[in-house]
């Protein structure tokens, strides 16, 4: 390597280690994806960058992002980027040093040294929009600077990829780790983003859900998060049973509606977990009113479409159970825009933060944040 008065190759470095790898989210300098760097006396600069695979679909992004780096480098006056892709040797190298030094697949929410909060949103009944709730946390957690991971856990019926705008990305391999797909600010992981075809259909049973979900946790480079959301399938059968068993400190919340009948189903969910030895974060009321305009009087007027009380009685009962306060986190107001956001991609907290379902979805995740980190 060649260094220059003008342009010392120190300065080059420091310019390199801003550079983030765009899926694994750490400088590029960090992760030895720096191969060569040569200066002339012109202050021309050659970079060459090893991908971590070939054909990586974001190779552009990093010879841009590289390029404009160094380019802002006092005294380089030119700069080309080379590519090539890592060794074997060097992949596997890598993956290591993700892992922590650790050279085998383990599950690092399970590990005793973990720092993530885990929060399992769960639901005793299907239709009370707990995959929107969560989606929408996720993503509130992330804008308040939270490092933040969402794992679709509902394995027959993951929507979560949909609801954040990347239902026809695929997670990249690199060697024999999954690099989740950002969104957001938030790192996504769904079965979902594997299949061959959208409509392919996953009937599995017991064990094979629970080696499914294992995958999802060793096998994904989840990084350093604050909190990773798992989104789990609606009742209490296996899965609910496996994610307490692989995310032993892991706190659920329970998502209801108002109305009797959905509160009574929400309890099991919320009792489940204690039984499963797990923390009962609280419980979150969806679809709590609409605030609709009359027709008649032009006035807008709230209707409790569903009753009223289900997340007060469902929080008070798992309360009694549990000998101890568990909250009613947030009331959250029917919105048709979170519908239509989660149909094309796009959570309301990101494209109505002024509107009162996202002011209830950003004030729990403030209140969430001041309890567990």
């Amino acid at each position: 390597m060649t260094d220059a008065t003008s342009t010392p190759r120190e300065a080059i470095m420091a310019a390199l280690a801003t550079v983030m790898d765009p899926e694994i989210h750490r400088p590029i300098t960090e992760l030895d994806m720096v191969h060569d760097v040569v200066v002339d006396e012109a202050g021309r600069v050659r970079v060459d960058v090893l991908l971590t695979v070939a054909g990586c679909p974001l190779q552009g992004t990093i010879k841009d992002a590289v390029s404009q780096a160094v380019a802002a480098v006092p005294g380089v006056t030119a700069v080309e980027v080379g590519v090539g892709v890592m060794s074997n040797e060097q992949r596997a190298a890598l993956m290591t040093k993700l892992r922590g030094g650790v050279p085998e697949a383990t599950n690092p929410f399970a590990q005793p040294d973990c720092r993530t909060t885990v929060l399992a949103v769960a639901s005793g009944k299907g239709g009370v929009g707990k995959s929107s709730i969560t989606a929408n946390l996720a993503v509130a957690l992330a804008a308040l600077g939270h490092r933040v991971g969402l794992l679709d856990a509902d394995i027959y019926g993951h929507s979560i990829p949909d609801m954040m705008g990347v239902g026809d990305t695929s997670p990249t391999l690199v060697d024999d780790l999954l690099m989740p797909v950002p969104a957001f600010g938030v790192k996504v992981m769904s079965i979902g983003m594997l299949k061959e075809r959208r409509d392919q259909v996953i009937a599995w049973r017991g064990p094979m859900l629970d080696r499914a979900l294992s995958q999802l946790l060793t096998e994904v480079y989840w990084g350093e998060l604050d909190f990773l959301l798992v989104d789990l399938p609606p009742g209490t059968g296996d899965l609910a049973m496996s994610t307490a068993r692989q995310l032993p400190t892991s706190h659920v919340i329970v998502v209801t509606t108002p109305q009797t009948a959905a509160a009574e189903v929400a309890e099991r969910a919320g009792l489940l977990a204690d039984i499963m030895h797990q923390g009962v974060a609280g419980v979150i009321e969806n679809m709590s009113w609409l605030d609709a305009v009359c027709p008649h009087c032009g006035k807008t007027h709230r209707i409790e479409l569903f009753g009223r009380g289900g997340g007060a009685e469902v929080a008070a009962a798992l309360g009694q159970h549990l000998g101890r306060d568990v909250p009613l986190l947030a009331q959250v107001p029917l919105d048709e825009r979170v519908r239509a956001g989660g149909d094309a991609g796009r959570p309301i907290v990101v494209d109505d933060p002024g509107s009162p379902c996202a002011v209830a979805l950003a004030g729990l995740a403030t209140r969430l944040a001041q309890v567990y980190r």
